[in-house]
């Protein structure tokens, strides 16, 4: 008799091993997904070949280097002294200061140049021995000019970067930091096809959801493993995905939202006035629903397959009702989180607001709140659909994995590998 430990675990080591019936239903049953996943996959593939950045700068890439002399660097500076003084005015103090400062790198190094500090770096705190972040204008008359740009942060943010790996590393160990190279080719995917995609003449919605699509089908894998578990999560992600393009679409549209509310979207005017901003607030509820999304379907996924595994001969009917029963708990608190984070991402314009002598229906419904509730709403009736749409189609491969025994099961299987495997 074969010892308990030599059955295979599968995608999730801390979870009871399954049966080799179980592994061959899971097997089975990723077949099946493959039937809707292939063509989806493929449309992806050709959607990231045809729509690549071609390299060559946008018009508002053009318009930024324009905007900055030919040559400017940006250096890093030790301080050496601090010379403050008083630059209040009409009865308001404020404390600016002249630093002086030794250039560490760029053509300059070694030099000491002197720079303008204004009230606000001070105030934040500036002394001997601080390392800054140094413009240099090679262009400028007289020969290069320094100016303050802002505060180095290297050693803070690599420290808590490298705390992070560590941590996520310790704790789940190797599919732990198979997430974390998911997360660096979803950064990558976003800052060489997303962002260029969307400074250019394509749609962003069209750009979003083919990025976001292939960002899904790496990441999931690579963090959960190749899976009936992990395919069904992913049907229910890019259902999802589709959801929140639809309806952002629907509701940017109805509401009139012309993208056109914080200082950064002013700015990208200034470089190129005819980039889509209404597509870039739906550009920006799609990739925001990533990672909560993914966090929803595996979990009812999971739930899913486990309840199978525990008790095969529970019906189509049962399994959802079960599951459904997990998804309305993640549900309750999963709204929480998304209503919150939108929350705590506007909470400087939600104080504004509260400056403000204005009726609230007046303040909720104007264009920088407004921009926010619809993206918060979007993103929160697609999380909830998402649940039962992963919860039926766990439900249906899971029993549709059942009906295939024996001589059919292997001639299926050998029919789709010989079609979609070389």
């Amino acid at each position: 008799m074969s010892s308990p430990h030599a059955h295979t675990h599968g995608p999730d080591p801390d979870a009871p091993p399954p049966t080799p019936e179980a592994l061959t239903r899971r097997r089975r049953a990723v077949w099946l997904m493959l039937l809707v996943l292939v063509p989806v996959g493929l449309a992806t593939v050709i959607g990231l070949l045809a729509l690549w950045p071609d390299g060559e700068p946008s018009r508002a890439q053009q318009a930024a280097a324009a905007a900055l002399p030919p040559g400017t660097e940006y250096p890093d500076g030790r301080v050496v002294s601090v010379d403050p003084y008083d630059c209040g005015a009409e009865g308001r103090p404020a404390t600016c200061a002249f630093a002086v400062v030794e250039v560490l790198d760029g053509p300059g190094s070694g030099d000491f140049v002197r720079i303008d500090l204004d009230a606000v770096v001070v105030a934040n705190g500036v002394e001997e021995g601080d390392t800054l972040v140094l413009t240099r204008d090679p262009t400028a008359e007289g020969g290069p000019a320094y100016f303050f740009s802002d505060f180095a942060r290297d050693v803070p943010m690599i420290t808590l970067a490298v705390a992070f790996a560590v941590v996520v590393g310790l704790v789940a160990r190797w599919r732990g930091l198979a997430s974390l190279l998911g997360l660096g080719f979803a950064f990558f995917v976003l800052l060489r096809f997303v962002l260029p995609g969307l400074l250019g003449d394509t749609s962003p919605v069209l750009v979003t959801l083919v990025g976001s699509a292939a960002i899904m089908f790496v990441v999931l894998y690579l963090a959960h493993g190749f899976s009936a578990r992990t395919t069904t999560a992913l049907v229910g992600t890019l259902f999802g995905l589709t959801l929140v393009a639809v309806m952002g679409t629907l509701a940017v549209a109805t509401a009139r939202l012309t993208g056109l509310t914080s200082e950064e979207t002013v700015t990208l005017q200034g470089y190129d006035p005819t980039l889509d901003f209404s597509g870039l607030v739906l550009a920006g509820v799609v990739v925001a629903g990533l990672g909560v999304l993914n966090d929803v379907t595996i979990t009812q996924a999971s739930a899913i397959w486990q309840l199978h595994e525990v008790d095969p001969t529970m019906t189509w009917r049962e399994l959802y009702t079960r599951g459904m029963a997990v998804g309305r708990d993640h549900i309750a608190s999963t709204v929480y989180t998304i209503v919150f984070a939108y929350a705590g991402a506007a909470l400087p314009l939600l104080l504004l607001f509260e400056l403000y002598s204005q009726p609230w229906n007046v303040v909720l419904t104007s264009s920088a709140l407004a921009e926010e509730v619809i993206r918060t709403m979007v993103g929160a009736i697609a999380l909830v659909l998402a649940v039962p749409v992963t919860t039926a189609a766990g439900a249906f491969f899971a029993k549709a994995a059942d009906t295939e025994t024996g001589a059919a099961a292997e001639r299926r299987v050998t029919a789709l590998r010989a079609r979609f495997i070389p």
